[in-house]
């Protein structure tokens, strides 16, 4: 296996933020974890399916399937993601817990039936790196296989500017004007509210890396569409009726071509020859 450089800066700001772990629980991220639970739902193949969740953080979507009957394999670059899991599966619902590269996947080949890759695709900056994830994701697939990956829209901060203000900080725009030319999102200050180390895709760009790691594109949706946009969305959110027609009108725009790019995240579905 080759070897491969590893960004000090996402490791950084994963080991010192405190919100990661139930990030999914606040906010519009709720939102983001609803979503991505029902793609989940609607393409994983039934239980109990060997899924790899490559970058799964502190495992937020794992735990959720080993719940679901799944045999679930984590795997993250960040140390600090895999003590957390490791403390909080004290019953062992997981079946492996390790830190590892979505670059050099320590698992046989056609062993897994599903891969997720939530994570890796937008913490790596440069092309080769996230075509090699991609090949390694469709390397450990059973021939028929789905894969799941997430990438930041090239106009998230941008858009999380203006909405939070950052926008007019001299310093955030200069990010801001390097995300839209170029897709790299870079925090030389490491100011923990302006993110860390990212590529920012276009979603046109996302599925032509799919497809040249050699997976047949299924469909890419986006995530939240302008939903993480809403201002007051907690008091949205407890309302249990708008919540199920914000979702619902949400699902009937997912794949509409002009909104995509409007989502925080898109999403990929995809399955191995």
């Amino acid at each position: 296996m080759p070897e491969f450089k590893v960004d000090r800066d996402v490791i950084q700001y994963y080991e010192k933020i405190e919100t990661e772990s139930d990030r999914l629980d606040k906010g519009t991220a709720r939102l983001e974890g609803e979503r991505t639970r029902e793609i989940l739902r609607q393409h994983l193949p039934a239980p109990p399916a060997r899924i790899l969740d490559a970058g799964g953080g502190p495992g937020a979507y794992a735990f959720w399937l080993a719940g679901r009957s799944y045999e679930v394999h984590l795997l993250d670059v960040v140390p600090r993601h895999i003590e957390q899991v490791k403390e909080r599966d004290k019953d062992g619902i997981l079946k492996s817990a390790e830190v590892g590269d979505a670059r050099t996947l320590d698992f046989e080949t056609h062993s897994m039936d599903a891969v997720l890759l939530m994570g890796p695709l937008y913490h790596l900056q440069e092309r080769p790196d996230r075509i090699a994830a991609l090949e390694e994701s469709l390397r450990v697939l059973k021939p028929g296989g789905v894969l799941i990956c997430a990438a930041i829209s090239r106009f998230a901060s941008f858009m999380d500017g203006m909405k939070q203000g950052y926008l007019f900080n001299p310093e955030f725009a200069r990010i801001v004007l390097k995300d839209l030319n170029e897709g790299r999102h870079e925090n030389p200050d490491m100011d923990p509210r302006y993110f860390t180390t990212a590529c920012f895709h276009r979603p046109e760009e996302f599925e032509e890396e799919i497809t040249a790691a050699g997976f047949d594109l299924v469909r890419t949706i986006g995530l939240e569409g302008p939903a993480w946009l809403l201002g007051e969305f907690d008091e949205l959110w407890a309302d249990e009726a708008k919540r199920k027609d914000l979702l619902a009108f949400l699902k009937l725009v997912e794949t509409e071509p002009s909104l995509i790019g409007v989502s925080a995240h898109i999403l990929s579905v995809a399955k191995a020859p």
